[in-house]
This record gives C-alpha cells, sequence and structure tokens, in this order.
C-alpha cells in the first residue's frame, strides 16, 4: 500500500497561528472563517487520500497462491480498511465542526459552555470540550476501564 497517512497526522498538520488583534472578540467572524478554512482544507486532503487508497486497492487486487503472500496482503488491506474508518470518523467530527461554526456554536465547550480557546482549537479543531471537561472525561474513561 501507499504511504499510510494516519487521520490524526492530517489533524496535526500546522497552519499558521491565527493572530488575534486588539480589542478583537473570541470567535469573531475573522476566526470562524479561519477555522472553517482549516477544517475544509483537512477535510480535502483526508477526502482525497481515501479516494487514492480505494484506487491503489484496486491496482493492487493480486490473488496471490502462496498463503504467506495473501494472508501478508490481506494484513496490510485490514490495516488500510482501518485508518480510511479512522478518517471516515473524523470527516464525520469535521462536518460536526463546520455545523457548530453555522450554528454559532464553535469554540464553546459542550458540558459547561466555557471558550474552548483558540490555542486548544488550533491543536485540535474538532474539539468540542474545554480541557478541563476533556481532562475530567479521561478520568471517568480510566475509572471505567479498570
Amino acid at each position: 500500500m501507499g504511504s499510510v497517512v494516519m487521520a490524526d497526522d492530517i489533524l496535526q498538520k500546522q497552519f499558521p497561528p491565527y493572530v488575534i488583534a486588539e480589542g478583537e472578540e473570541y470567535m469573531s467572524e475573522k476566526q470562524l472563517t479561519h477555522f472553517r478554512g482549516i477544517l475544509e482544507s483537512i477535510k480535502q486532503e483526508l477526502s482525497q487520500d481515501i479516494d487514492r487508497t480505494v484506487h491503489t486497492m484496486q491496482d493492487e487486487a493480486t490473488v496471490f497462491a502462496d498463503p504467506n503472500d495473501r494472508a501478508s496482503q490481506e494484513s496490510d488491506i485490514a490495516l488500510e480498511l482501518r485508518n480510511r474508518d479512522r478518517e471516515r470518523k473524523l470527516i464525520k467530527k469535521i462536518d460536526e465542526a463546520i455545523g457548530r461554526i453555522n450554528d454559532g456554536e464553535y469554540g464553546y465547550c459542550d458540558s459547561c459552555g466555557v471558550e474552548i480557546g483558540l490555542k486548544r482549537l488550533e491543536a485540535r479543531p474538532t474539539a468540542t470540550l474545554c480541557i478541563d471537561c476533556k481532562t475530567l472525561e479521561e478520568m471517568r474513561e480510566r475509572q471505567l476501564a479498570k
């Protein structure tokens, strides 16, 4: 299979950081345009990656006589499909984030309503929780996992 790009790697792609103008309000029109651009850029890259993978898998669909070769190919395909599934889930999160921009809810915590913050959103533009609520959620998940 071609180069394996993980969904999270694409999300971590570096975009120029947003520079706040003096007195600019949080989630101003300029900020929303900035984040919409980031989200749409990531979505486009993911979509192109999914298309490339489908074509590559079709091109490489060979029937191997050797069971080891076949097993290796099946393992590669399973890994690719898991990666594509992750990417599809990320595209869904991106669409939801763009929906929140359209609804005027982007940038605010789903749990407590406080500002998520520009730095956190630039690190993870699909974030729906402020860092405190996210930390609590992860602590609860760890408790349940025990």
